[in-house]
């Protein structure tokens, strides 16, 4: 039997490999044997015939590819970057990846080529949090662990569907349910989440700030604030406080689209929970205010000092395997390793450590600005940015215009590979080791349950024969992710709030580490004076508006059994869909004044571009508001790519459209 770390969403679980099957880990706290239904059939997405199995290349994307050697590959790509300048390389990475595999990539970029073009898909879905976290906190770091769950009184879920994102954990929440935990679903739409609530509220798009703003005041007002944390620990109060007498109630509850009872009944169970975790996901950090949104929800914590006590605090649900561990590597263009930034102090620290004079001073693009940004060479990892990235449109004629783009990807059935003019097979989950960070700060090592097919490689591999080719053979001369493991703990005492080095490599599978336990039992914040800051934030409605010519808003999301665009699920083998992988759900209401009915195929269309999709009648939809799944891969030809000024986030879930019966 061999124990290992489930490669899909950020709950992370612990499974058992045993005779061809997967099996969850009884004795693994996290999900305590317990296992979704795409972690149950994982084993598959290792045998698919999907699998990229050798590299191949092509001259133009209007070519067909045609088998070539490693060796000959690894000279074209280091060839020319080679021979082109550091601003016009960029490497985009993914929350997919091994902590190891981060790692090089990240050292290889920012350290020796000199280009500080390495992001990650975590832009399009964590940056709002992170930047909102180091805003507020002084770092990137999450105080609360599903196990707080158990400890709380009531949970609030805001723009987050447990049910199909996180799908063991909300069987956690459930059984804290049982234990009589009180549960409050924030979402446009009745959510299978929201079915086990106490009460949904169905709060209008983009009014989260406003809501928000309205606990905070309420929380002043009624003097519930929690004077001595303040004291002690919080920059900004006088100010946030003058600045809410001035906060228009009235009109910021209509902005919401709640009636005054519902308000109040939520109210009535807030001020009533002495312990109160509020979690979130893409429906706060998916937005041109996404900063705004974690920030608003943040501050009502830091008001009422319900934040680093067991069963309290702002939970930032992170969405993918790894995400988290790419952030503590430095996997995000604007961090530069181990969560420093580009001051002049953290360049001298990381450059005497990987002993480089070739960091460059400044943030890089993000995944979110490299296809503007005229590249010469793109290296994509483990992602699918032509799929993923909002004005699909635009993403296609301007990935055209790069005269290189590598790919790196287990499967050979993504939308970037019609674009691209070299692809490289990486080991998946399951043929390679290494560690992962899940969403509460547990790293755990995710094992080798088979061999690796003959001519795939890990990711680390990969970027390491790359480094080798440009002539840094001795500062990548690694031979296993251990040694680079132990490398990375190593880097971590520079940054000593990461306090991996405590960890043994080789007991992660057995015994999982949870990094920055005391920050929370100390109490610890990291701004300049040690107390976290409270922001007044307010509304400035960025997003997109609709008209009379598109009158709708389209929201989006993960369904339960699907993973992203498919190359892992969306396979013969896989039968436990319990949702169709394209369908529209519409309002009765705004169906019945387009004269379209249940099952029927519409046009979907955004001044961007437009879809096809099956309409799907349901009255857990606000009315004006349409939702297509992620799982239909087309669905980025119609959203916005506003973006949030400070991180960078696309606006996913506010793009106006209009419907009509094909």
């Amino acid at each position: 039997m061999i124990k290992s770390v489930c490669g899909y969403c950020g709950v992370g679980c612990g499974i058992e490999f045993e005779e061809n099957k997967l099996l969850g880990d009884v004795a693994y706290p996290v999900n305590e044997g317990k296992l979704c239904s795409k972690g149950i059939s994982e084993l598959i997405s290792i045998q698919t015939p999907t699998r990229l199995l050798r590299p191949v290349k092509r001259s133009n994307i209007n070519d067909e590819y045609k088998v070539s050697s490693w060796e000959d590959t690894i000279k074209l790509i280091s060839g020319k970057i080679k021979t082109t300048s550091k601003e016009k390389i960029g490497i985009y990475l993914s929350g997919q990846l091994l902590t190891e595999d981060y790692y090089i990539a990240n050292k290889l970029g920012k350290g020796f080529i000199g280009t500080n073009n390495v992001d990650t898909n975590s832009r399009t879905c964590m940056s709002s949090a992170v930047t909102a976290h180091k805003k507020a906190f002084g770092i990137d770091y999450v105080p609360v662990r599903m196990e707080d769950v158990h400890h709380a009184d009531l949970l609030i879920l805001a723009g987050a569907n447990t049910a199909e994102a996180h799908v063991v954990f909300h069987n956690r929440i459930k059984k804290a349910k049982k234990a009589g935990l009180k549960i409050i679903v924030i979402d446009p739409r009745f959510t299978d989440t929201a079915k086990i609530a106490d009460l949904h509220l169905p709060l209008r798009p983009n009014s989260d700030i406003d809501f928000f703003n309205l606990v905070s005041k309420r929380i002043i007002d009624e003097n519930l604030v929690d004077e001595e944390f303040i004291s002690n620990y919080v920059n900004n109060y006088e100010l946030l406080k003058n600045k809410f007498k001035r906060v228009p109630v009235t009109k910021l509850l209509k902005r919401t689209g709640l009636s005054k009872e519902q308000f109040e009944e939520f109210w009535t169970l807030y001020k009533s929970s002495p312990n109160i975790i509020s979690a979130w996901t893409m429906g706060l950090n998916q937005s041109s205010q996404g900063v705004d949104k974690n920030l608003a929800l943040i501050n009502t914590h830091l008001l009422t000092g319900k934040i680093f006590k067991k069963g309290n605090g702002p939970f930032s649900l992170t969405g993918q395997p790894n995400a988290m561990g790419g952030r503590e590597v430095g996997g995000l263009s604007t961090m530069l390793a181990v969560h420093f930034g580009f001051d002049k102090e953290a360049i001298k620290k990381v450059s005497q450590f990987w002993n480089t004079k070739n960091i460059d001073n400044k943030p890089g693009l993000t995944a979110t600005q490299m296809m503007e940004a005229k590249l010469d060479v793109l290296i994509v990892c483990h992602t699918d940015p032509v799929y993923h990235l909002p004005n699909r449109n635009k993403v296609e004629r301007l990935i055209k215009e790069i005269p290189l783009v590598i790919e790196i990807n287990a499967y050979e059935n993504s939308e970037t590979a019609k674009f691209s003019h070299i692809r490289l097979p990486a080991a998946p989950w399951g043929e390679k080791e290494g560690t992962q960070t899940n969403l509460d700060r547990t790293i755990t090592k995710q094992e080798r349950l088979t061999r690796t097919s003959i001519d795939c490689k890990p990711d680390w591999e990969i970027f390491q024969l790359i480094a080798q080719e440009l002539g840094f053979k001795e500062e990548f001369n690694f031979q296993n992710p251990q040694e680079i493991f132990e490398e990375y703990q190593e880097m971590t005492k520079l940054n000593p709030h990461l306090n991996m080095s405590e960890i043994s490599y080789k007991d992660l599978g057995n015994k999982p580490f949870i990094w920055g336990e005391d920050i929370r039992a100390n109490k610890q914040f990291f701004t300049e004076n040690k107390k976290a800051n409270l922001h007044f934030v307010e509304n400035k409605l960025l997003s997109e508006k609709t008209n009379l010519e598109y009158p709708l808003i389209l929201l989006t999301g993960r369904t339960r059994d699907q993973w992203h665009s498919g190359t892992k699920t969306n396979l013969p083998k896989t039968l436990l869909r319990f949702k169709d992988l394209d369908f529209c759900e519409i309002h009765p209401k705004n169906a019945k004044n387009l004269n379209i009915k249940d099952g029927d195929i519409i046009k979907i269309s955004s001044i961007r571009g437009e879809i096809n999709s099956k309409a799907q009648l349901t009255d857990r939809i606000r009315i004006d508001t349409i939702f297509v799944p992620i799982s239909n891969r087309e669905v980025n030809y119609l959203t916005s790519d506003l973006l949030d000024k400070d991180s960078l986030q696309p606006d996913y879930n506010h793009s106006a459209v209009k419907i009509e019966k094909v």
